[in-house]
């Protein structure tokens, strides 16, 4: 059965994968931005740790949201779509347009608002909601007439509207720190997070775990009836939420939404995966484990009191996200470089399996690194003292360097194998 669904897959893949650089581009740029996010903190100390509006802070906060997260989701869906949900993708030939476009206007927004540039903040202002804009028109018309389960293409569908509009928002709020009109930023600011984490990332997160965890964690299919209940709650409770915060100033309502979306997905992921066979307990699997334990910590600290909120939403974006989308990005690049010698290499030659591309100790040795310095970071904010924020920041430049490593190692030893096999690179 396990290899009859291996082999589907395969097929699959290799029939309606897009051209391997487009994902491969996205997920690379990951690690840098990590590291930049650990030379921020290592520059500027607990500055950046003891309150949300400082500029360094806001600028880190979008080198983990844009940087770390953003490429995340655009190259994950860039694959995922095609090759696990049969969508056929449009324009591919401006997947690098894209991919410059996306990375070049995250980093003039985290360059405008640490150094207070007014021209780095227009031109992100531009840049990123036409980003978004791209990845929408290369994505919905094949998500609309693809035959897929129409739950998967409401949650994905549902979650590019939410990226799309958390962009504009961005946009919004980049122009208004830049002086060109006044609006009030506070609760703007409220609604343009909560609706990137919990309507973009979580909503992402929660539509291809239906096919993510099943598939590759060997977990029982999550009910589709909890499925569409999610799919009805959150964009209801998000603009309810966001209603709210904008009529009055009184934030606890968005607060709560936010808690309860981390907790529910969190809980959710803890219980599929407890039937799940050792056999199939990965890496991916104690990534995501890992990440959804630690989106449970930090709903639950929310609730503690105004002292722990800032740990909890740092121990949310700078831990279990990055934890819950590292897993998965390991398991995709691995998979590229192998459907990249499936492409590249005559019938008959033997391919090394995606495990021999990335073994699980190395998979391992990168999920570790990053919640060590996760956990460095939380304690960092919880004791803001500058030589704990400069620890964390170091933590997390080595942490990062070794999931580049591990992304390195697979075009490594796909190009040792083409060489090898006496094909030309």
């Amino acid at each position: 059965m396990q290899a009859t669904l291996l082999a589907a897959m395969a097929k699959l893949a290799l029939d309606q994968a897009p051209v391997v650089s487009l994902p491969r581009r996205f997920l690379l740029s990951m690690p840098p931005w990590g590291m930049l996010a650990g030379v921020l903190l290592l520059v500027d100390g607990d500055a950046l740790l003891r309150s949300r509006w400082h500029p360094g802070t806001l600028a880190l906060v979008h080198a983990y949201t844009l940087g770390v997260l953003g490429n995340a989701m655009f190259g994950s869906l860039l694959q995922f779509l095609p090759a696990a949900a049969g969508v056929r993708l449009r324009g591919v030939r401006l997947g690098a347009y894209l991919h410059g476009l996306f990375n070049a206007g995250a980093l003039a927004l985290v360059f405008g608002l640490r150094q207070g540039s007014h021209v780095a903040l227009l031109a992100a202002a531009l840049a990123l909601p036409t980003a978004f804009a791209m990845l929408a028109g290369m994505t919905v018309p094949g998500l609309l007439q693809a035959s897929l389960q129409r739950l998967l293409r409401a949650g994905i569908g549902m979650s590019l509207a939410f990226g799309s509009i958390v962009g504009l928002l961005g946009a919004t709020l980049a122009l208004a720190r830049a002086g060109y009109f006044p609006i009030r930023l506070p609760a703007l600011v409220d609604v343009h997070a909560s609706w990137g984490i919990a309507g973009w990332v979580l909503l992402l997160l929660v539509s291809v775990s239906g096919v993510v965890m099943p598939m590759f964690q060997g977990t029982r299919v999550p009910s589709a009836r909890h499925l569409a209940t999610w799919l009805v709650a959150l964009p209801l409770l998000l603009s309810a939420a966001a209603a709210w915060r904008l009529g009055r100033d009184d934030a606890g309502g968005m607060c709560v939404v936010l808690a309860s979306c981390a907790l529910a997905f969190g809980v959710g992921v803890l219980g599929l995966q407890r039937r799940t066979p050792s056999s199939r307990r990965g890496p991916l699997w104690w990534s995501w484990r890992g990440g959804a334990a630690a989106l449970v910590l930090s709903a639950l600290a929310f609730g503690v009191g105004n002292r722990y909120q800032m740990g909890a939403a740092v121990l949310a974006l700078g831990g279990a996200l990055p934890v819950l989308v590292v897993g998965m990005a390991l398991e995709i690049v691995a998979f590229l470089g192998w459907i990249d010698l499936h492409r590249r290499v005559g019938r008959g030659v033997q391919l090394p399996g995606v495990q021999r591309l990335m073994p699980s100790r190395d998979r391992s040795a990168g999920l570790l690194a990053l919640a060590a310095a996760a956990l460095l970071l939380v304690a960092a904010t919880l004791y803001p003292v500058a030589w704990l924020a400069r620890a964390a920041g170091l933590a997390l430049c080595a942490a990062w360097l070794v999931v580049g490593l591990m992304f390195i190692g697979v075009r490594w030893r796909t190009r040792r194998f083409l060489i090898t096999a006496g094909v030309r690179t």
